[in-house]
Order: structure tokens, then C-alpha cells, then sequence
């Protein structure tokens, strides 16, 4: 299912109701125009997020809900001294090095070894038609090196994307979005982040645009900017490590609307329109959170 035309008929209607928007809010839905591209798009999310947190610095959104309150911040600097998820990252080191049986590793499959190159990715492949996700280039590493692929969200491939993420940690995210086929994938993803859907008939922006940095319930929400710096992340309320597209999936649930796949196309172009929205923001994987 495509987003993009419908997204232009609702997009008067985005906002929440009148209780659900603080006073101060600027028109946090103007930022779903399809028409102004990705470029304006990045511009104008960073402008919004600038003026809504204007001591907020680009590295602090990295930390997501963490960088809105000081002893939270504080809880975060002890978790992550023993961060849980460098398990799965040592894991993941272990599976990269292990040798194929033609002798080589998933290093031979990405430029410079794999060091830097998830800064990059999602990206858009000219070829495919479609964007390409680190979960699906480490399959095709895989299958180039004649064995098959692994089961999206299966804890091999997890841990694989969490220590290939890794190796860009430092370094800033750097998506690009170039040529019609990009463009319209990227728009795509921006159609689906700003739909309402489900029972509680809310989109991705309802909470991470409008109410970010404010409470829902007893939990402060993320602001889109800096969301999947630190994926694949440790979350204690998953025990475990997993991905940007598997929060995708516990956030549509929670509104009450069917998930789509992993790696589907809808979650590949929401994927792609999110990373390159953190373009400049710091990667660090694997995160935690609670």
C-alpha cells in the first residue's frame, strides 16, 4: 500500500485535538508536506526541533528521552557502563570474523571492511528499485558467499547489524537521498511517519513531533530527531537488543493498527525517510533504553 497520495488529502488533519497540543506548538503538521522534498524536509525538522529545544545541542538528541531530565540522564550514564547489549555486540564481532566456507567474512562484502559504511545506510538502490537495508546487504553478503540467508529479526542477523553498526560509532549519519526513485521512496516513509492510523488513530508524528520531550503517562517521548542513532538497542523492557524496524512494529500495535513485516517495504521507506531526518546526528550502538 502506497501513502504518499492520501498523505496530501489528510494532511490538514494531523493535528491532534485541541487538548492534546501544547500552547506553544508550532504547526508541527506542516512538516508531512510531501511537496517540499527531502531536503527542505531535513531543514525544517531540525529549524522545528531547534525552536522547540533551543538549548538542545544536535549531539544531545542522540540521547533521545534521556537528554529531557537530569536524573534520568544520570540512571542512563550508569546503565550504559554496563550496557547489557554489548553482549549481542561481541556476539556479532564473532559472526563477522567467523570465515565463509571460501575463506572470507562479512568485512569482504562492504567497503573499507564494513568500518564507516553504516553511516550511509539505508540507501536507495538504483538498480533494485528499492531501499536497501543493512539487514538485507548482510543476507546478500551471505548468499554471495554461498550460504543462506538469515531470518529477519533472528538473533544472528541482530547481533550481525549491531556490531556493523558499530563500526561507524562516532561518526555522523550520512543518508543520502538522490533521484526520483530515492525521492519517492523517501517520501513514502514520510507519508506513513505522518498517517494516523489504527484505533487510537494517531501517526508516528502525533508523538515523536508534537509531544516529544513531554510526558505520556510516566514516560517522556523521543523526538524524531536523533531516533535511530543508537539502533540496533538495548531496551529493558525487550531484555534484549533488537531493531529500529521492531520498534516500528510495537509502536503500530500500541495504536491499535496491524504491523507490517520486517523489512517490508513501507518499514524500509519510514527506515530510510527517519535516517536521513538524523543526518549530522552521532551513530553509538548499540543504545539503551528503558
Amino acid at each position: 500500500m502506497k501513502y504518499t497520495k492520501r498523505i496530501l488529502t489528510i494532511s490538514l488533519g494531523l493535528a491532534l485535538s485541541s487538548a492534546a497540543i501544547s500552547a506553544n506548538a508550532i504547526d508541527w503538521w506542516q512538516l508531512g508536506n510531501t511537496k517540499v522534498g527531502p531536503q527542505k524536509t531535513l531543514q525544517e525538522v531540525h529549524q522545528y526541533f531547534k525552536e522547540q529545544f533551543p538549548k538542545m545541542t544536535l549531539a544531545q538528541y542522540a540521547l533521545g528521552s534521556y537528554a529531557f531530565n537530569k536524573q534520568a540522564y544520570q540512571q542512563y550514564q550508569e546503565a550504559i557502563q554496563f550496557n547489557p547489549g554489548d553482549l549481542t555486540l561481541s556476539q556479532g564481532k564473532a559472526l563477522w570474523n567467523k570465515k565463509f566456507p571460501d575463506g572470507k567474512t562479512y568485512s569482504s562484502c562492504f567497503a573499507n571492511g564494513g568500518k564507516g559504511v553504516a553511516a550511509g545506510f539505508p540507501y536507495y538502490d538504483n538498480k533494485t528499485h528499492q531501499v536497501v537495508t543493512s539487514a538485507m546487504r548482510i543476507n546478500a553478503c551471505r548468499v554471495e558467499n554461498h550460504l543462506a540467508p538469515l531470518k529477519y529479526g533472528s538473533s544472528p542477523l541482530i547481533a550481525l547489524q549491531t556490531y556493523f553498526g558499530s563500526l561507524s560509532n562516532g561518526m555522523p549519519t550520512d543518508v543520502k537521498v538522490a533521484g526520483p526513485g530515492a525521492v519517492a521512496a523517501f517520501e513514502e516513509g514520510k507519508a506513513y511517519y505522518f498517517m494516523r492510523r489504527g484505533q487510537l488513530n494517531f501517526s508516528c508524528a502525533s508523538c515523536h513531533i508534537a509531544y516529544a520531550g513531554k510526558y505520556l503517562r510516566a514516560q517522556i517521548i523521543s523526538p524524531l530527531l536523533g531516533q535511530n542513532a543508537h539502533y540496533p538497542t538495548y531496551r529493558s523492557a525487550w531484555g534484549a537488543v533488537n531493531t529500529f524496524q521492531k520498534r516500528f512494529m510495537g509502536c503500530d500495535k500500541k495504536v491499535g493498527a496491524a504491523p507490517q513485516k520486517l523489512q517490508s517495504s513501507e518499514y524500509r521507506d519510514l527506515d530510510y525517510f527517519m535516517t536521513y531526518i538524523d543526518n549530522g546526528v552521532k551513530i553509538n550502538v548499540p543504545g539503551y533504553r528503558p
